[in-house]
């Protein structure tokens, strides 16, 4: 009998790519969503028809304990979050509520609805923050360096404490920087690789960064998913670090996205003091044995291909705009 699956945040980047492999695995496939003016499924308009979307919040307990009895699933995935380091800064509070709060509330429906689904939480590496050794594994101390980093780590015991005392089947996934053409416009990689393409088509003339050697564990989100997905698949549940092992600064991505358009990025790159942060994360670099050793998971796209598919999708999508002009 095929299994039922409910994905909070399924609407963003990582949601949108384990809808899509939970799909091709045979699942049926749930997925909350907040009741917007403007529908926002633009990642997962190509598979519309192949997953049911239900309504609610994550800050809203009722909206949650109706979307598991609906959906009875065997597998909860919580991806829902204020996910931007930069906005928590203007948002704390409910960046708190959200990413903090919302995986208790997620968790109270599970345990009184679905007591034997197994739950994922989408846990970050941001909770390292100010590293405390290199590389990061599951055992390195947290030193949160933001208002989502604080959020992510009381989410994070919440599972172990929840795992623990109601002796429930949740699996902290602590994902390193993860990609793809479907990320954000706000995240740095996206802002940059859109940039390069508006630059190329000759709609911008510059592109303003604030950090350029902060240094970040990047890889693809689509690997990732699958990690996710290998996790609850574990007669045990554990917490995961999910990383590439290799760490790149701001300044390298920069070099490589207009290297692939064939542009010199030292022309175009302004540093704005507006774009740093009041405590900056310099170095993430996670160290991913114990997922290789217990979920036999292993990235498959590298740095050099991933940065190639942004630029290439983002040079694509804005090619139409480009004959406009």
């Amino acid at each position: 009998m095929a299994k039922n699956a409910l994905i909070t945040g399924i609407t963003g980047q990582d949601g949108s790519y384990l809808a899509e492999l939970l799909y091709n695995k045979g699942y049926n496939v749930y997925g909350l969503v907040r009741r917007l003016s403007t529908p926002n499924t633009s990642r997962i308009d190509h598979i519309l028809n192949s997953v049911e979307l239900l309504q609610g919040d994550i800050t809203d307990q009722s909206s949650l304990s109706e979307a598991m009895r609906i959906a009875q699933p065997d597998e909860v995935y919580n991806l829902a979050a204020q996910s931007f380091v930069g906005t928590s800064w203007n948002q704390p509070v409910h960046t708190g509520d959200v990413t903090g709060l919302g995986m208790v509330r997620v968790l109270e429906a599970v345990r009184h609805v679905v007591p034997h689904a197994r739950v994922y939480q989408a846990s970050s590496s941001e909770m390292f923050g100010k590293v405390q050794e290199t590389p990061q594994t599951e055992n390195t101390k947290f030193y949160p360096r933001s208002p989502y980093g604080v959020a992510k780590v009381y989410a994070y015991w919440t599972c172990v404490n929840y795992r623990e005392s109601y002796d429930m089947h949740i699996s902290n996934g602590i994902l390193f920087n993860h990609e793809s053409p479907r990320r954000g416009i706000e995240f740095v990689t996206r802002k940059i690789t859109d940039s390069v393409a508006r630059i190329y088509h000759g709609l911008e003339s510059e592109l303003r960064l604030g950090n350029l050697d902060a240094k970040r564990d990047w890889g693809f989100a689509g690997d990732y998913v699958d990690a996710m997905w290998r996790m609850l698949q574990q007669d045990k549940p554990g917490d995961y670090v999910i990383a590439t092992g290799e760490t790149h600064s701001v300044e390298e991505f920069v070099q490589e996205a207009f290297s692939i358009a064939g542009l010199d990025w030292k022309k175009y790159v302004v540093i704005d003091p507006k774009f740093v942060r009041p405590a900056e994360v310099q170095l993430l670099l996670g160290d991913p044995s114990k997922a290789k050793r217990e979920l036999g998971w292993e990235p498959k796209v590298h740095f050099k291909e991933l940065v190639k598919m942004m630029v290439e999708a983002d040079l694509e999508r804005l090619e139409p705009v480009n004959r406009k002009h």
